[in-house]
């Protein structure tokens, strides 16, 4: 007999952004191979992609606390939820979700296994109150190291955060992670270590690969065609990136042909935007969010794709978008410390040029240095390095059959 899998998350589809892809995918999978699956997630509110939601539309469902929506023949439930500027206004929100998803899942039947991705930390909790009642299994997915990501080292609320982190860890079923470098911080927090397993993030290769682009479906106001070095961003445009690397490089090879194009969305955009303003910089081309459709085109237009890493959380977090510039063949340019979980990935891989200098100066002149004198040879290298890689290891139907396999274990 299939198993039930309900899968609890911040973010699905129709929401547009990175982690709605790949647990959309893991469902998708999960279904694919005989598995009934059910999903509890929120309103759309980080990328609301407008072909998604007419594709996927959201009715109002049990006494108008959610909505429900039909992704593919699985059924999803959507709790209300805002992307609010005010602090107060987002706690409440996300309170409220926590509440109305924890009576929710109480009436659903037969479940046999919950399945979620942090953030939040909070939701691994839910979900073992839920598997309590209802006498279920639980796997937490770490996306992200909490409360470790957060800057602030002391306090109250970082030693509650601790002690949730432990209560997760102590009484899930089972922990993911995605990969050595984030098991090897966290596994000294866990009583019982065979708990602790590693699957990484994969790429849908169908979608991602060296071929899958084609420039002229872009919009040329947005990406003119130059000469130039085209060096971009795509993603959330957040704390978790250092923003002052790209501006002093920018500001420092203005006359130079290079240019910066950052996409997306985030708390951090309108500090951009000043102060591109601000500096003159008409070699930074900030653009909202694009369709998904158009990523591999976004992708094969650029010549190189930078992520700056904010010294301050680089060992929580590895941006999963690293997987899908790799998989089209692009090489990176990134700024972290020694010893950081993209850093030791990308020199294994060899796809990618690293800057792991502490000083700020320092950083800048090395990055300048490359650029003035990379060869088109060499980005190619570097790209095709790690299509390798991907294909060989990363693939959806390689690191999904890895999730199906430890559910089946439980």
């Amino acid at each position: 007999m299939s198993k039930k899998i309900l899968i609890h998350s911040l973010i699905f589809s129709p929401d547009g952004v990175s982690t709605a892809y790949l647990y959309n995918d893991i469902a998708l999978k999960f279904q694919e191979n005989g598995y009934e699956v059910v999903v509890l997630t929120t309103t759309p509110h980080y990328n609301i992609v407008k072909s998604q939601l007419a594709a996927q539309p959201l009715k109002w469902k049990i006494l108008g606390i959610c909505k429900e929506s039909n992704f593919h023949g699985i059924r999803v439930l959507h709790v209300p939820q805002k992307k609010f500027k005010c602090t107060f206004l987002r706690i409440l929100g996300f309170t409220y979700w926590h509440v109305v998803s924890f009576f929710i899942c109480l009436f659903q039947k037969d479940i046999d296994v919950i399945l979620s991705p942090s953030p939040p930390l909070t939701i691994g909790v839910i979900n073992l109150w839920l598997a309590k009642i209802k006498g279920c299994k639980t796997i937490y997915n770490v996306q992200e190291i909490y409360p470790d990501i957060l800057k602030r080292k002391g306090g109250l609320v970082i030693e509650l955060l601790h002690k949730m982190e432990r209560y997760v860890y102590s009484h899930s079923t089972a922990v993911t992670t995605i990969d050595q470098v984030f098991y090897n911080v966290i596994v000294e927090r866990f009583r019982d270590k065979s708990k602790l397993h590693i699957i990484p993030n994969f790429v849908d290769t169908e979608l991602y690969n060296p071929h899958s682009g084609n420039i002229s479906l872009l919009d040329s106001n947005l990406f003119p065609t130059t000469a130039s070095l085209k060096l971009l961003y795509a993603g959330n445009i957040g704390f978790a990136q250092d923003w002052e690397p790209l501006i002093r490089l920018a500001e420092r090879t203005k006359g130079c042909p290079f240019e910066y194009f950052i996409i997306g969305e985030g708390v951090m955009k309108t500090y951009l935007e000043e102060k591109v303003c601000e500096l003159g910089l008409n070699n930074v081309h900030i653009l909202p969010y694009q369709p998904r459709s158009l990523m591999p085109s976004i992708l094969a237009y650029s010549d190189l794709q930078f992520i700056f890493m904010n010294p301050d959380m680089e060992m929580q977090g590895f941006p999963s978008k690293v997987y899908t510039i790799m998989a089209c063949g692009r090489p990176l340019l990134v700024c972290s410390g020694n010893d950081t979980p993209i850093v030791k990935f990308l020199q294994e891989h060899n796809c990618a040029k690293l800057i792991t200098e502490k000083n700020m100066d320092d950083k800048v002149e090395k990055m300048m240095s490359w650029l003035n004198t990379v060869s088109s040879d060499e980005l190619t290298s570097l790209g095709h390095n790690g299509v390798e890689v991907i294909e060989k290891m990363y693939t959806k139907d390689v690191i999904t059959r890895e999730y199906m396999n430890l559910v089946d274990s439980l």
